[in-house]
């Protein structure tokens, strides 16, 4: 049986393997090593705690996961995103620069994150926009929250707590702990009780 070489993006070769039969597609990293099934994109400057999972497809720069999350295929999150311990980020979601997210959150499938609030393409001259033609805006979604799949989540807001955001809702400002919000602007439906 051919032999698969495991390397990260910057060429780093992880070792070598025979494929394995019947095994779900995915990677899992056990400390400072990352063991490789798929196609991966995680830049050299990614710090990754303790048995992280990876699916396949993913893009990671810049950014920090927290032991024994899980990250789903054809997730980004981009630099300076921080993700906690212990949280599930389901498939094609979009975490972006300024994004934190606490430890045991959940997060839907397709949840898009925004850092900003007027995007532009190019600046007021006409030239491309970059890094100094704007400023990233913070958003945090704390410990226990979960994030229902097709949300959007504008930058600027905190989701407290336990907090529940439905699916498909546009969280336009900040939730309180222990809170189910829904729709577009997301609202308040009414309050859990404490985890």
């Amino acid at each position: 049986m051919k032999e698969i070489s495991l390397r990260v993006q910057n060429g780093t070769l992880l070792g070598k393997r025979k494929p394995r039969k019947n095994v779900a597609p995915g990677v899992t990293s056990n400390g400072s090593r990352v063991q490789s099934d798929g196609y991966l994109c995680i830049a050299p400057d990614v710090k990754i705690g303790k048995n992280v999972r990876f699916s396949k497809f993913i893009n990671l720069y810049g950014c920090e996961v927290g032991d024994e999350t899980k990250i789903g295929a054809f997730v980004e999150i981009q630099k300076n995103a921080k993700v906690g311990k212990r949280c599930k980020i389901s498939s094609h979601t979009f975490i972006c620069e300024g994004v934190t997210i606490e430890d045991e959150v959940f997060v839907g499938h397709n949840v898009t994150f925004v850092n900003d609030p007027f995007p532009r393409a190019t600046s007021v001259t006409g030239a491309l926009q970059t890094e100094a033609d704007w400023q990233v805006e913070v958003t945090l979604v704390k410990r226990g929250a979960s994030i229902g799949s097709g949300a959007t989540i504008l930058s600027n807001v905190v989701i407290g707590e336990n907090a529940l955001i439905g699916s498909g809702s546009v969280v336009t400002r900040d939730v309180p702990a222990n809170a189910i919000v829904a729709g577009n602007p997301a609202r308040v439906l009414r309050y859990l009780g404490s985890r």
